[in-house]
């Protein structure tokens, strides 16, 4: 996993929002769901804020219940 301060880009968000919850179901989810860890703002809201994304996808990680093995997405195949 990612260490603590590690930036996570825009597109790694999505790729783990569109694993875990769907490509029909992500964006609706980034658009509708507040999270109170953030301030009450909806995902879309606190990254347009400049919030890092790794901390928003967190927030949507807690918010949703989403156990630590699955946060990270899936293992990746190294490269050959």
């Amino acid at each position: 996993a990612p260490a603590g301060g590690e930036y996570m880009k825009l597109s790694e968000f999505w790729a783990l929002m569109e694993h875990e919850f769907g490509a029909g179901y992500a964006p609706v989810l980034a658009r509708d769901l507040v999270l109170g860890d953030l301030g009450n703002v909806t995902a879309l809201e606190a990254l347009d804020r400049g919030i890092n994304p790794r901390s928003v996808w967190l927030a949507v990680c807690d918010t949703q219940d989403i156990p630590a093995e699955r946060r990270w997405g899936p293992d990746r195949e190294p490269l050959r």
